[in-house]
């Protein structure tokens, strides 16, 4: 063994920086001759011991590292492995599955607020965009040339009606001008000429 091996073994406090090496040698004066020897035969025999422990692990790990090659075993799927045991024990813990409920739950009531909120931010588009519709049709050419077109035929229809009136008035007026100029007389109760 060299002197670094034994330096680990010692039990006697290592002397700090400035600290007086006599004063370390002066605790191994105090044991007898007899006291040394025998703590020097165990020392030889723990640092034997260490070294063979170390020789038979080194025999195991590569007996292992063998036993795994055989098997198809890399660092890879074995790191696999261990975090999937890993992840395995965390899921058991109640810590876990309490967490796991109180997120779920969030999770849940965050869905049904978002949820609620598109619905709201969908109705206002479709409000907003059915008004830009409107708004955009009444000021259309095609609209105001209807309206005129409408309002022509109604001054002719109808005779004595403001001309104006909301878009219903002025369909039905034109629905019964259309049906005027036809050959057929409208339905309805015949009346009798006395």
């Amino acid at each position: 063994m060299d002197r670094g091996e034994q330096g680990l073994l010692k039990t006697e406090p290592v002397p700090e920086e400035g600290e007086d090496a006599v004063a370390t040698l002066s605790a191994a004066e105090t044991l007898t001759e007899e006291e040394q020897d025998e703590l020097r035969r165990e020392l030889t025999k723990v640092e034997e011991e260490i070294q063979t422990l170390s020789q038979v692990l080194a025999a195991k790990e590569k007996h292992l590292a063998e036993i795994k090659r055989k098997l198809g075993i890399n660092s890879l799927q074995e790191l696999k492995q261990n975090i999937a045991k890993g992840w395995q024990d965390v899921t058991a813990t109640s810590a876990y599955k309490k967490t796991s409920e109180t997120l779920s739950q969030a999770g849940q009531k965050a869905s049904a607020a978002f949820s609620s909120v598109g619905s709201v931010i969908t109705k206002k588009l479709e409000d907003v965009k059915l008004q830009a519709f409107s708004h955009s049709f009444r000021n259309s050419p095609t609209f105001k040339s209807f309206e005129e077109k409408v309002e022509t035929l109604k001054s002719k229809v109808g005779g004595t009606k403001p001309a104006g009136g909301d878009f219903g008035e002025v369909l039905n007026s034109t629905a019964n001008a259309t049906g005027a100029t036809t050959t057929e007389p409208p339905p309805g109760p015949v009346q009798e000429s006395p």
